[in-house]
């Protein structure tokens, strides 16, 4: 299963039907809540709660969308979009992220602070050539496209130091 990073967010998070506090604030929000679209059709379900964001499975993937694109009803999360809807919007947005992950893409730890280039990149593996030069190679999801570049899941420095010191 894929999980769509949380920086990207689709059309239909815009879709606001309830305030975060709302849903936020509603116990029947937990894992396992089912949600379904305008029409009462699956979706999928709430796999996790992270804060204002709340992590949809469908049937091909977990998606992170901002609670307000939910309105609690009977006990289920109506959602603006179909099953279907939310997979094509969520792969077209995730392939064009990914289409960003190329070599000599800039690199980004957490804080923003710039922490190298890519150097190569395949389905398993990106190397990276840190700011000092030196390459380190991280598993494929180890970074995930930005509007910037790529982002790392640590800073800069942290990558920097664990470089240096071999983890």
């Amino acid at each position: 299963m894929m999980v769509l990073n949380p920086r990207i967010y689709l059309a239909a998070a815009a879709l606001a039907l309830v305030t975060p506090a709302a849903v936020a604030q509603s116990p029947a929000i937990v894992p396992g809540t089912q949600v379904v679209d305008t029409a009462g059709n699956p979706v999928g379900t709430i796999y996790s709660v992270k804060g204002d964001q709340l992590v949809v499975e469908t049937d091909k993937l977990k998606v992170a969308l901002p609670a307000n694109s939910f309105t609690p009803s009977e006990g289920k999360l109506l959602f603006a979009l179909t099953r279907d809807q939310l997979n094509q919007q969520t792969e077209a947005a995730l392939a064009e992220a990914n289409a960003k992950l190329v070599a000599g893409a800039n690199v980004y730890g957490q804080s923003g602070a710039l922490a190298g280039t890519i150097d190569a990149i395949d389905a398993e593996f990106v190397t990276l050539k840190l700011t000092s030069g030196k390459l380190v190679r991280l598993p494929r999801n180890g970074i995930a496209a930005s509007d910037k570049g790529a982002v790392l899941g640590v800073s800069a420095s942290e990558l920097e130091r664990l470089a240096t010191t071999g983890g």
